[in-house]
Parts: C-alpha cells; sequence; structure tokens
C-alpha cells in the first residue's frame, strides 16, 4: 500500500527521541514493502521560544531510516486550538501525496482535521488514537465536537487501547466500530538480564531497591505522586531514578528537599532509547503514576525484562496489567506506597511478567495495523 502519514507528532534532530513510537511502527511498515511517506507540518511561531525554537530548526525535508519526511510550516498561534488545527489540516491537504491509497491521521488532533476533505474527494482516511489526542480533546467542547465531525467523516478509526477506541466509537456513535491496534514490543530486545552489570554501566549503584520512573516530567504524568509515594513506603536504602525531561523538573526538585531525599533521587534526565534496556534491568521496579495514559510502552518494555510494574488505572494501563498488586485504583502515596513496598518486597517472578508481554509482538501489530489500513482502502 501506498501510505501518507499525516501527524504532529514525530522525531525531528533536536528531539530525536519525541515521538519514537510512532516512528517505529512506520518503519516496520516499510520494511515489509509498503509505500511510507511522513507529512509532518510544523508549527511557526512569531515568536519562537522554548521547543518552538527546536521544532524552527527542523528540515523540511529528510530521509528518516529510508522514509521520507515532509515538513511545510504553518502559522501556529499559542492557545488558539481550532485555528491552529484548521490552518495544520488545510496546509496538509496541500502537500498530500495525491496517489496515496489511505491517509492515516496517526495522533487524532490536529490531523483529523483532514478527513471532512478526504471524504468530499474520496480519499481512504484512518484516524488513530494515541492519548491525550482523544481523552483531552473529549474535555474541551469546540474541539470535540470538531472531533465528533471528523470521525464520522472518516469512517475508520484505530487506537492503541481498548479505553480509547471505545472512547472514539462512543463520540462516533458506532459501537463495536473501532479497531484496536495496539503498540508492539522487540521481546529479543527487551529481555531480562543481569542487574549487577546493569547498574555499574549505567554508574548506579550497586546495592539497594532501584525504583524507576520513566517518561516526561509533566501534569499528566504526575511524577510528584510517585515520588510521594516512594517516600511513603521505599526502604531506606532505596533508590528512586526519573529518566526523562520536562516543566516538572524544578518542582520535582523542590519536593525532594522538602522531603529530606536529595541523597536518594535521581533526575537522570531524557536518555537515548538503547539505554533503556539497561535501566528497565537495573530496576527493582517501574512505577507509572500518570492521570491519562493510551497503552504505555514503558509498561510493556518493563515487564518484557522480567521487571515488575506499579501503575495507577488510567487508560489502557489496566489492559496491560491484570493483577490487582500492580495496579492502584487509588492515587492516594500512602496506599501507592504500601503497594510498593509489598512489590519490593516480594516479587513476581520474571517469567510470570515476561508472559504478560509476550503476546503483544510487534509483529502482531503490524499484521493487525495492515488489516485496518486495509478495510479502509476497500471500502470495508
Amino acid at each position: 500500500m501506498r501510505i501518507s502519514v499525516l501527524t504532529s507528532l514525530y522525531p525531528i534532530p533536536a528531539l530525536p527521541f519525541e515521538g519514537i513510537f510512532a516512528a517505529r511502527r512506520w518503519e516496520a511498515m516499510a520494511q515489509r514493502g509498503h509505500d511510507i511517506r511522513v507529512l509532518a507540518p510544523t508549527p511557526w511561531a512569531p515568536l519562537p521560544i522554548g521547543s518552538y525554537r527546536d521544532i524552527a530548526g527542523a528540515p523540511r525535508h529528510e530521509i528518516r531510516s529510508g522514509i521520507p519526511v515532509h515538513r511545510p510550516r504553518y502559522l501556529h498561534i499559542p492557545k488558539r486550538a481550532l485555528p491552529n488545527a484548521k490552518r495544520f489540516a488545510k496546509l496538509a491537504l496541500k502537500y498530500l501525496d495525491p496517489k496515496t491509497d489511505v491517509v492515516v491521521c496517526d495522533y487524532a488532533w490536529p490531523a483529523s482535521m483532514i478527513a471532512p476533505a478526504l471524504q468530499q474527494a474520496g480519499v481512504a482516511c484512518v484516524i488513530n488514537g494515541r492519548g491525550s489526542d482523544v481523552l483531552q480533546v473529549m474535555g474541551e467542547a469546540d474541539l470535540k465536537t470538531h472531533l465528533v465531525s471528523n470521525l464520522k467523516a472518516a469512517g475508520n478509526w484505530c487506537a492503541v487501547s481498548q479505553d480509547l477506541v471505545d472512547a472514539m466509537d462512543g463520540l462516533a456513535g458506532a459501537e463495536g466500530h473501532g479497531l484496536l491496534v495496539p503498540n508492539g514490543v522487540d521481546s529479543e530486545h527487551f529481555a531480562p538480564g543481569d542487574r549487577v552489570d546493569a547498574r555499574q554501566r549505567l554508574g548506579l549503584p550497586i546495592g539497594g531497591p532501584l525504583v524507576l520512573v520513566v517518561g516526561h516530567l509533566i501534569q499528566r504524568k504526575d511524577p510528584l505522586l510517585g515520588l510521594n509515594a516512594f517516600a511513603q513506603g521505599a526502604p531506606a536504602d532505596a533508590r528512586l531514578c526519573f529518566v526523562g525531561r520536562g516543566p516538572l523538573v524544578e518542582a520535582l526538585k523542590a519536593e525532594t528537599d522538602r522531603l529530606g531525599l536529595q541523597d536518594r533521587i535521581l533526575l537522570a534526565g531524557e536518555r537515548p532509547p538503547e539505554e533503556l534496556l539497561h535501566w528497565y534491568r537495573a530496576a527493582d521496579l517501574v512505577m507509572l503514576t500518570s492521570t491519562r495514559e493510551g497503552r504505555p510502552n514503558v509498561v510493556l518494555e518493563a515487564l518484557s525484562c522480567g521487571t515488575p510494574v506499579l501503575a495507577t488505572n488510567a487508560g489502557g494501563t489496566g489492559e496491560l496489567l491484570p493483577d490487582a498488586r500492580f495496579l492502584s485504583e487509588s492515587r492516594d502515596p500512602i496506599q501507592l506506597g504500601s503497594m510498593l513496598a509489598d512489590l519490593l518486597n516480594t516479587p513476581p517472578a520474571s517469567a510470570e511478567l515476561r508472559a504478560i508481554a509476550g503476546p503483544l509482538s510487534w509483529e502482531s501489530s503490524i499484521q493487525t495495523l495492515e488489516a485496518c489500513l486495509e478495510r479502509a482502502r476497500s471500502g470495508r
């Protein structure tokens, strides 16, 4: 198939790990012989500050892992979500490959704004939900109305978790219509390994339990809850490491000082994807305290490495963690800390954790995605 991927979330040279999970999916599709072209309209802001400065430096065209990536510019005015989305879609329509078999709006907002125009042109379209692109937009009345119209215009949608599929079905009034196309995990790469060797590679202390938090330091990931749960339940010789970057780093430092945990907390910053394997192997427990999620890759990767996971029940996370020991219905740091202490004291067997992630391979994921796109292309 000739597939045009329309997205606002794809790696750029200055931010090479942003959207890496999306890039992996399309690289796998290209390896299976599909003609993949990525169209990632890039915001141009009148005052390029912060992340906009990094985005402004992205090349207009590049070949990434054999896939052409095009980044035309559109005017982006902060806090003007709907006009920005309309400009995004208008520009995308102008640059869209006219020979494409199917357009995938890979990150539902703002990409799905192109769906009505594609419907008029008779071009197959699939809207893919990943998390906040559906859940956050649903909470904003003016945007929700457009997302509903876009889903109906596309007629085809999928998502990385059943929770998101159900949400999109509900918006479109089409129960059971969407398809679950979960992310996969490379179980040969993400496999158990020697904990001491992993810690030595990372320059970490050999002794004592290590609790790991992987992800952006942003509000919906709620890293402060993870810090407070650790303070409540971790033994005195345990350490907590945050791997990720984001605007809450200073708040984490301040809360660490308030709790008197300066010697036990490590802020490692963003790390290369190839290094994450060693972090999972080095850890005794991975913790995820999000308020919203799709189906987090962190959980899949940790389980595949045989590392226990403790998570709050958000979005599709519960679809990956069937054991109540691993999933907290409460956001109370005392209760979460108690669950953390239990898992550190009596960790589940590595083989048990690997078995959870086992069926969720990249091969299975890509086959499901192919079926979804073929259904859209054939008009079924």
